[in-house]
């Protein structure tokens, strides 16, 4: 096999880790290892340079991730990104302090000249997730970057060959990191550009085969593009009395969903493909709870249950599964050492867990992103419909309908009045660009993620006259989320255009709400084709919000546009969509207000569970 030169991702347990390894590898074509902070030296033999990763933690917490600092005298480039620069000031004698906020989002970048900048122009929008920063510069280091609330954003030292970064080069929100990356990888590194896509795929193949050998393999095809791009991976490595295929309808699922699903992948030419209608099952199981995780846990434990009823017993050594887990599913899942967990994905609940340490769980694509299965899909010649099709979380409708009983509709209204009266401190009355605009705490929670740390907070609800300022409007909300301690995220009414304090209900997961969501996200759906916008929105969860004025709820319409799902920017909207759809909505029974979120990721995920 061909020798690659290679780049190290120490794991410092944020949230891009592994998109720090994919960008490196997709796109400056250098192969990428990742690396535990106390891995042995002898893994960081023969690799090219070594990328230090952002972490959930403060440096100077008790239990705070530590590198061996051994790692750091190794006589190759090393570039710290956010934690990771952390890392390098004090290991070479600086200091780390609390930033005067945390600051999650955007921030323009003054540079100097240096070798790391080549082909980043001055003021490049960068983005930022920290709530500590560099306050005095390492020995033999020098400040090459600035921002307005990081007098040191990137620092160096070209002799020693070190650099780092307060900021995210791997997001695609840092405008030009990738020439950083690159600059880092190919000037400084000197490592060489032969890592392709189409080595990737052949190692996927050749991983699948290895790992199944005999053994048969049961599949759950949800429908969705990462199930859908394993189905034809199996299919076309293993041989056809190997596999079977299963879609489960969950009554969590979207209007139709099922029935265009078995079309599609039939049309494609997959055997063996049954259909299970499980939809009593979930709602008996679901009935009752609220919790986020709760729900997450009870969606992926009956995910086994049917495993088991199908394969006769899925615990047999003959039997493997088959997910299409992704990275960010494992990683918002607290998959890696020192990762907290953002949300429990159906397919990390801890049956999985057990069963992937006893090697019966095969994921070909868990070391990849959406964009990258995409590409992997196209690869294997699915069509268009199937690989671009807008991603849907496998507990479905089941996290898009948030949940209240009494006593948590008391902890909200209470919680919230508390951020309410932060709130009115004059926190909205700063202009930050935005004029005449209102707002109001909602008295229910999401969750949402701050640092690489889960938090489940409140939204704010906000008002404005006229036309809807994009621009300003995001910036607004992600200055008021970093300024404003619990809340997570920000909601635009559109209608009715002024509101008074909402009155949160009690409701639960439920035949005829999930009904109502599936209504409400089919009228998205079809306004988004209608208006020629489904292929430029990367997402767009419509999500039932249990708060309103006659006991009915709020419909908010979530539309993102990303790459990786670790990051995410709102998309925009025009007018004559919602002036389409919103009555459309309000004419639902149930339903008494719409909004738009308006929060990028960080600090809300994309889901609002």
């Amino acid at each position: 096999m061909k020798k690659h030169d290679t780049i190290a991702v120490v794991d410092n347990g944020g949230q891009f880790a592994h998109l720090i390894a994919t960008r490196v590898r997709d796109k400056v074509r250098v192969k990428t290892v990742i690396l535990d902070p106390q891995a042995d030296l002898s893994e960081f033999n023969d690799v090219k340079g070594i990328i230090l990763s952002g972490g959930p933690d403060s440096i100077h917490e008790e239990n705070s991730v530590q590198i061996d600092p051994r790692i750091l005298d190794l006589k190759i480039p090393v570039l710290g990104l956010c934690y990771g620069m952390h890392e390098i000031a004090l290991n070479y004698a600086g200091t780390v302090g609390r930033s005067d906020f945390k600051e999650y989002g955007f921030a323009s970048l003054e540079l100097s000249d240096d070798p790391i900048f080549k082909d980043v122009p001055q003021g490049d929008r960068v983005w930022m997730s920290h709530g500590d920063k560099v306050t005095a510069l390492p020995n033999g280091f020098q400040t090459i970057g600035v921002t307005d609330n990081c007098p040191i954003a990137a620092f160096a030292d070209p002799i020693r060959k070190r650099w780092g970064f307060q900021f995210h080069p791997e997001v695609v929100d840092t405008v030009h990191g990738m020439e950083m990356l690159r600059n880092f990888v190919v000037d400084i590194c000197s490592a060489k550009q032969d890592w392709t896509a189409e080595t990737n795929l052949e190692e996927i193949l050749r991983g699948i085969k290895e790992e199944v050998g005999n053994r048969k393999v049961l599949c759950l095809v949800s429908g969705g593009v990462d199930s859908t791009v394993v189905a034809a991976l199996l299919s076309k490595v293993l041989l056809q009395d190997q596999c079977k295929f299963i879609h489960v309808d969950t009554g969590l699922m979207r209007k139709n969903e099922s029935d265009k699903v078995m079309k599609a992948l039939k049309d494609h030419g997959l055997k063996d493909l049954k259909v299970i209608d499980a939809t009593e099952r979930y709602l008996s199981e679901l009935e009752g709870k609220v919790e986020p995780e709760e729900k997450r846990k009870i969606i992926g434990k009956l995910f086994i249950d049917i495993i088991n009823d199908e394969a006769g017993d899925a615990a047999s050594a003959d039997w493997v599964l088959a997910q299409g887990t992704l990275y960010p599913d494992t990683i918002e899942s607290g998959g890696t050492k020192n990762a907290d967990v953002i949300k429990t994905h159906h397919n990390r609940v801890d049956l999985i867990m057990q069963m992937i340490s006893e090697g019966r769980v095969i994921e070909p694509v868990k070391d990849l992103y959406k964009a990258e299965v995409r590409e992997v899909g196209e690869r294997l010649g699915l069509p268009k419909e199937l690989v671009h099709r807008h991603p849907f979380p496998g507990p479905g409708l089941g996290i898009r309908a948030l949940c209240q009983d009494a006593e948590l509709t008391r902890e909200n209204i209470k919680e919230s009045s508390i951020v309410q009266g932060k709130v009115d401190d004059g926190i909205l009355q700063d202009p930050w660009g935005v004029d005449n605009v209102s707002g109001l705490v909602l008295p229910v929670r999401s969750v949402g993620v701050k640092g690489d740390a889960r938090s489940y907070e409140h939204p704010v609800a906000l008002w404005m006259e006229g036309e809807i300022p994009w621009g300003e409007i995001k910036l607004f909300s992600t200055r008021l989320v970093n300024k404003t301690p619990g809340i997570n995220r920000c909601v635009l009414i559109l209608e009715p255009s002024v509101i008074r304090a909402p009155i949160p209900v009690e409701r639960y997961i439920t035949a005829e709400r999930m009904d109502l969501l599936r209504e409400a996200d089919a009228i998205v759906m079809e306004g988004l084709r209608k208006y020629g916008l489904y292929d430029s929105i990367w997402q767009c969860p419509t999500v039932l919000v249990p708060v309103g004025y006659a006991d009915g709820e709020m419909v908010v319409i979530r539309p993102v546009w990303s790459k990786r799902a670790m990051t995410a920017e709102v998309s925009e909207l025009p007018k004559e969509l919602f002036d389409d759809i919103v009555p459309k909505l309000l004419s639902l029974d149930g339903i008494d207000s719409i909004a738009v979120d308006v929060t990028s990721k960080q600090p809300g995920t994309i889901e609002w569970e």
